[in-house]
């Protein structure tokens, strides 16, 4: 019937779950490397789009500006990223993945594969594809940040 909520879980809890089971997995994963799951986010969004600044990295990486903050000084630390200053604008600082950055996520790259491809191992290639499209179009209508 029309406007009764489904039977069990909610869209969003199952969301969550899959959130949680993923990072748990990551963080096993990565534990060797001693890195956590939202250090190798931040890492696999440098390797995609170098020299964000940390506002911008923030964005992408899904967290705080002051956490990312905390996160990138963390990284650079290790030597994994680099911070340098915006040849247009002298004030900005960009970061920038380096070669034990890259490394690292070569490294665990067949890992991850091999954890994603867990996850999927029950959906055939067109599904795979919809979840792929269904997730990122979520993600678009969040884009705008948090409920007001």
């Amino acid at each position: 019937m029309v406007g009764e909520p489904a039977a069990g879980p909610s869209l969003l809890y199952a969301v969550k779950q899959v959130e949680l089971a993923v990072r748990a997995h990551l963080d096993e994963l990565l534990r060797p490397t001693g890195t956590t799951a939202l250090q190798y986010t931040a890492l696999t969004v440098l390797a995609r789009r170098d020299g964000l600044t940390s506002a911008e990295l923030a964005r992408n990486a899904f967290v705080t500006p002051q956490s990312m903050g905390d996160l990138v000084t963390a990284l650079e630390r290790r030597d994994l990223v680099a911070r340098h200053r915006d040849p247009r604008h002298a004030r900005r600082l960009l970061i920038s993945l380096t070669p034990a950055g890259q490394e690292l996520l070569t490294r665990v790259e067949a890992q991850v594969r091999a954890l994603e491809e867990r996850m999927l191992a029950d959906l055939t290639a067109d599904e795979r594809a919809d979840l792929r499209n269904y997730l990122n179009r979520c993600r678009s209508a969040l884009a705008d940040g948090p409920a007001r």
